[in-house]
């Protein structure tokens, strides 16, 4: 149906150009028919040639027109009335400023001046909205937020808006995790968790990934989110929103984080390392993790099996419950039996914390 309107359109432009034109073509050529006849020959013929033409480019054209509307239904709102917004205001200074340029007597600026400033204006406030949405849409929920706040300042209850919980944002590496659902589940977390459409893509496509490993890691973030969505007690949104001009995920969270005043989650050591330098507050997993693990000081005693030789000489390794590995001076020989053991260092390192320790009998010995 689409290909039938585009054939009629382009015969319908084809005859219109040849009344209007071929008569004086055909006048040219000495051809002195009727004006009536002349303008009728005109029109079929154009619209013939335009006809033959279109069994050439009408499937050109249709995939074009398909293309569009695919993205402009597949961009959200949002993107669509602020690029709408902004290419209205670019369309409206370029007018005004042909008002003006239309005054000047020199044909070739009238007339090609304004053409040029109509499209590159028109462009260029189609991007500016577009790209600037974000910031653009803050700005009024900022002043929403400062309305709101006077209005019950005025009412004698006015709101702390630091007691407001901000905006946490997932980041792929905790998603994949999981041990943010069960964080949540705990109430630990306040405020919205936002799932950003990009990391959401990338999510996708690490669970399409051909590698085995990949892919059932990009299963499990997507387990995690329709666990967080459908089974806990927390208020999960999808940003539908991009920054096209930004092509890694970690810099669009931020960015995000910027715009939204949000918290990025993360257990992504080299993200949370940005975060802190561009000033985004991060909430790292790991940390969090570290923190209630159990204190360990030096001199007190506990039980642990060895498992492994260390990598220095004569050194062996366990392991608690939480995962914190201890290194067992002289435990070699050990590996494989429970063993008493004295803590005699912690060491807290970028990943995690570690524990250094020595057999009891050893220690009884000397």
């Amino acid at each position: 149906m689409l290909k039938r309107i585009v054939q009629l359109f382009i015969v319908i432009t084809g005859g219109t150009i040849g009344y209007l034109y071929f008569p004086e073509l055909f006048t040219t050529m000495g051809l002195t028919w009727q004006t009536w006849i002349q303008a009728v020959m005109g029109a079929v013929i154009g619209a013939l040639i335009l006809f033959l033409l279109t069994f050439w480019i009408v499937d050109y054209i249709v995939d074009f027109i398909r293309w569009v509307e695919d993205s402009l239904v597949r961009a959200p709102v949002a993107d669509l009335l602020f690029g709408s917004l902004g290419l209205i205001v670019g369309l409206l200074i370029a007018y005004l400023i042909n008002v003006f340029v239309q005054d000047i007597q020199i044909q070739v600026i009238n007339q090609v001046v304004p053409i040029a400033l109509t499209v590159l204006l028109g462009y260029l406030g189609f991007q500016v909205g577009f790209k600037r949405k974000d910031e653009f849409l803050n700005l009024v929920s900022k002043k929403d937020k400062k309305a709101d706040e006077e209005a019950e300042g005025s009412s004698g209850t006015a709101v702390d808006e630091s007691l407001i919980p901000k905006q946490k944002i997932l980041d792929t590496s905790v998603i994949i995790d999981g041990r943010i659902a069960d964080i949540c589940e705990t109430h630990f977390l306040e405020g919205t968790i936002v799932i950003p459409q990009f990391v959401l893509e990338e999510l996708q496509h690490i669970a399409d990934s051909s590698d085995g490993l990949k892919r059932n890691r990009g299963r499990r973030g997507l387990d995690i989110l329709n666990r967080l969505q459908k089974d806990l007690p927390v208020n999960v949104e999808i940003y539908e929103g991009d920054f096209e001009e930004i092509q890694e995920v970690d810099s669009k969270l931020v960015k995000l984080a910027k715009v939204t005043n949000g918290i990025v989650v993360t257990n992504d050591f080299n993200l949370n390392k940005v975060c802190e330098f561009q000033n985004v507050q991060v909430l790292n997993i790991n940390d969090l993790a570290n923190a209630v693990k159990p204190v360990v000081l030096p001199g007190e005693e506990m039980t642990i099996q060895v498992i492994k030789d260390g990598k220095e000489q004569n050194q062996g390794v366990a392991y608690l419950d939480d995962g914190t590995m201890i290194v067992v001076e002289e435990g070699k020989d050990f590996i494989g039996k429970t063993i008493e053991v004295v803590v005699t260092s912690v060491l807290q390192t970028s990943a995690g914390r570690m524990i250094f320790a020595k057999p009891k009998s050893l220690e009884k010995a000397l």
